[in-house]
């Protein structure tokens, strides 16, 4: 047996999570000069390009949990990346915007990412690395998980009456 048929997997979500860790710790490498990682980088990338976004509108667009987005915030907003701003719309809202010091740092990490996608896609060829986005993309896009969620939830627990004295 080769050391390919040993790596890989019938399991459809273990492959996509070897396949990730594999290419984020290729792009965590050389955008390393920078100070960013990747997922640091995705998020001022939005910020930069879309302007201020509420939490739930970024975690939405990076198909992220909320919380992992505000954990992924958290040394951005220490280094001064990026602050949280009053909502335009709905002040009890927050908006994440990106500070002069984040578009400093974003443009240097800029070039970088753009020599990793040009390496990716030398390794992997132009026509599968765009075929491998809109596979995922479509991956994305798809109900999974959300017709069980609201099936199979558990129902809340019953709250104790409370005795009044």
């Amino acid at each position: 047996m080769s050391q390919d048929d040993l790596q890989r997997t019938l399991c459809n979500c273990l492959a996509l999570r070897q396949a990730s860790r594999h290419v984020t710790q290729f792009y965590d490498q050389v955008l390393a000069p920078s100070g960013l990682r990747t997922t640091q980088y995705s998020i001022l990338h939005r910020v930069q390009s879309q302007g201020p976004l509420t939490v739930n509108a970024l975690a939405d667009q990076l198909v992220m949990d909320p919380s992992t987005l505000t954990h992924n915030l958290r040394p951005l907003l220490k280094d001064g990346f990026v602050v949280l701003e009053v909502g335009r719309t709905d002040r009890r809202q927050r908006a994440i915007a990106i500070t002069p010091e984040g578009q400093g740092v974003y443009r240097k990490a800029r070039p970088l990412w753009l020599r990793a996608q040009a390496d990716f896609e030398r390794a992997v060829g132009d026509t599968q690395a765009s075929a491998l986005r809109d596979l995922l993309a479509a991956v994305s896009r798809t109900g999974l998980g959300e017709a069980e969620a609201k099936t199979e939830a558990p129902p809340a627990p019953k709250r104790a009456a409370r005795r009044s004295r």
